[in-house]
């Protein structure tokens, strides 16, 4: 099966923090699927759909959670019109077009789920499709990749080790300040001075203890203040919107969010 043509698509900017756009592309030519590490909202996603556009290559992106299925990825029967139709899964298109399916926050998935990618993830680079009969070869320029947020890990969501060693991993992190200096006023249009003291507010947030938060500020979430404030909305607002209130329901924890949010924008 030959690889598709490559599209015209404009790649969505991505700022590289290392040598992570070429070891994806080292991995596309390779055959090899790619694991990528990291917390919410650091650039995950927008990687990888930087990654697609500049391969050339169509991007399938499923969202997994508990009831994912092996039949939702790959695909079922359906009754329309008086008779049974099949319909190819989002993992059995990208397959068949030979492009990416990227797997979102894949130990969300039941594990029963993520053995139907074993035939994939070596040498054979299969798909059987037992309903069918048949067994689908992935063109070489398919490229299987997942990423999870190793924060929510726990001993009931994890990836079986004999699903994580079928893969080369990259681990991710929140950009460094200048990086995330660029991605503000890329993204959002910005000055570099209001950039400047989001990115340092990330920092202090990033740094606060002794408060029960899952999680700290992401750069998604800089760039949701970032936009708030382009619209007209006052700097402080805006930061309370977009940073102080999606990272706690406590109001105490939130008061707290908000004091450190007073040294960069005072009311």
């Amino acid at each position: 099966m030959n690889a598709p043509a490559p599209t015209s698509v404009t790649a969505p900017f991505y700022q590289a923090q290392g040598e992570e756009c070429r070891l994806f592309e080292a991995a596309s030519q390779q055959q090899l699927p790619v694991l990528i590490k990291g917390p919410t909202g650091c650039g995950k996603t927008r990687f990888v759909a930087h990654m697609a556009a500049r391969l050339g290559l169509p991007l399938i992106t499923v969202s997994c959670h508990d009831d994912l299925s092996a039949a939702d990825l790959v695909g079922r029967h359906l009754i329309g019109d008086g008779q049974t139709i099949w319909c190819d899964g989002p993992l059995t298109r990208a397959v068949r077009q030979g492009g990416i399916c990227y797997l979102d926050e894949v130990v969300e998935a039941r594990k029963d789920t993520t053995v139907v990618l074993h035939p994939l993830t070596d040498d054979r680079r299969i798909l059987p499709i037992e309903r069918t009969g048949e067994l689908l070869e992935a063109p070489p320029s398919f490229m299987l990749v997942v990423s999870y947020n190793p924060g929510y890990q726990h001993v009931l969501k994890t990836l079986k080790p004999s699903t994580r060693q079928r893969f080369v991993a990259m681990t991710f992190d929140f950009p460094s300040p200048e990086v995330e200096l660029t991605v503000l006023m890329q993204e959002t249009g910005i000055s570099e001075t209001r950039a400047r003291q989001l990115v340092t507010l990330a920092g202090q947030l990033r740094r606060l203890t002794g408060y029960d938060l899952d999680e700290s500020v992401s750069t998604r979430l800089l760039v949701y203040a970032a936009k708030l404030m382009m619209s007209g909305m006052s700097p402080r607002l805006a930061c309370h919107t977009a940073l102080a209130e999606p990272l706690s329901d406590e109001a105490d924890t939130i008061a707290a969010l908000l004091a450190v949010i007073d040294t960069q924008f005072p009311l």
